[in-house]
């Protein structure tokens, strides 16, 4: 499936659409009336320190927490069970039964969607160099991390939300997360939004850069015309406004 119905006379909306989002978690502020706009066919960088509200954002647009304020839209749509039809999101941490298999697992996950893709799956599999009888209780963390991103690129997701992807991995696990994403990117047809503290690996991929601080947007730009302007990296210009 791609996305909620829109016949060719109606251009197509913005993928993600956010005006005013705040969310309070007791006396904690997560986003405070953030207002963004995400069009569709692009590697988007959520970045900033933890407890930047990176994770809040993506838990929002994925329809995972309630905004105290505000509105979030994907595709149009506010976030719903139909929204989740062509949203893949990939939290951090594991969230998987440490007693499947691997394969178990693509078998129960991939029956949730309509357009998960089987032949997908099994290259993805021999391309991270995984098996499918190994037990998910028994991976490395960066063997789960692998998983994870093939949970999300085996389907035929719009919008793809990839939180922490590459937290506490290994390097040579890193480098194949990375060029997982790169390999299945569909280009003009897919959004990719990734948040993370961890900029060196990622920025090779970023089209857009989204800087939060304590909730609130800093900077958001294109990555290539950032580090024209600021004549330095990603990774160099987020030291200098987190310093």
């Amino acid at each position: 499936m791609t996305g909620p119905g829109l016949n060719s006379t109606n251009p197509r909306p913005p993928a993600v659409s956010i005006e005013g989002l705040s969310k309070f978690y007791h006396r904690t502020t997560a986003l405070k009336e953030l207002d963004l706009l995400i069009d569709g066919g692009a590697i988007v960088g959520v970045l900033g320190p933890n407890g930047s509200g990176k994770s809040t954002l993506l838990k929002a647009i994925a329809g995972l927490c309630q905004p105290d304020a505000g509105q979030v839209l994907v595709s149009g749509l506010p976030p719903s069970p139909r929204t989740k039809e062509f949203v893949a999101y990939v939290p951090e941490g594991s969230y998987l039964y440490s007693w499947m298999t691997l394969g178990q697992t693509l078998d129960f996950v991939g029956g949730f969607y309509e357009d998960w893709d089987d032949a997908k799956a099994a290259e993805l599999v021999r391309f991270m160099n995984l098996r499918l009888d190994h037990q998910v209780g028994e991976l490395s963390k960066g063997m789960k991390a692998r998983l994870r991103l093939i949970l999300a690129m085996a389907r035929s997701a719009d919008l793809v939300l990839l939180d922490e992807p590459l937290a506490g991995i290994d390097p040579p696990s890193r480098a194949r997360i990375l060029e997982t994403m790169i390999k299945e990117y569909r280009g003009q047809e897919q959004t990719i939004v990734l948040s993370t503290h961890e900029v060196g690996e990622v920025e090779q991929v970023l089209d857009r850069v989204v800087f939060l601080r304590e909730g609130e947007i800093v900077i958001d730009a294109n990555a290539d015309d950032l580090r024209q302007e600021r004549g330095t990296s990603i990774e160099g210009l987020m030291r200098e406004v987190y310093q």
